[in-house]
């Protein structure tokens, strides 16, 4: 997986969304057992000290809901991403991070109808500052913001 470059202190939330994607990313290049990959998460990843930074406790039921949820509604999700791409891009073509992020987003829009658009799309371009720079970010925000338009009324 890519290094992360953003700050190491997070609120509960945002920390789950990032593990979220790392794990969502692990998931899909090792394809382990989703119990033992959130298990792995739960005993070793969430709220570890990493290089001498304490992150702080993710909020585990949320970061279970995203995980499980892009695992189940993965063909789903691909399928609102690959409308909005441009002529010749495919999911295939996208960055594996940059993939897994984007999925993590489209879950939120399409199942957590409980969080507002704004909010779902400002924490993922957070996610996507710690592993890319300015385009890239602006690329999700598109894309996350079509999407929007597509499954959301508010």
């Amino acid at each position: 997986m890519t290094r992360v470059k953003g700050p190491a202190r997070l609120p509960a939330r945002s920390a789950a969304r990032l593990a979220a994607v790392q794990a969502l990313y692990q998931l899909e290049m090792e394809q382990p057992p989703l119990a033992s990959l959130l298990d792995e998460f739960h005993m070793h990843r969430l709220g570890a000290e990493i290089e001498d930074d304490q992150y702080l406790e993710a909020d585990v039921a949320f970061f279970d809901d995203v995980v499980r949820g892009v695992a189940a509604r993965r063909e789903e999700i691909d399928g609102l991403l690959t409308r909005r791409l441009a002529d010749g891009w495919s999911v295939a073509r996208l960055d594996r991070t940059m993939l897994q992020i984007l999925r993590a987003g489209a879950y939120e829009l399409v199942a957590r109808t409980d969080i507002g658009v704004g909010t779902v799309i400002s924490e993922y371009l957070d996610v996507a500052h710690a592993f890319f720079d300015a385009r890239e970010t602006k690329f999700v925000n598109g894309l996350l913001d079509a999407i929007a338009k597509d499954v959301r009324a508010d």
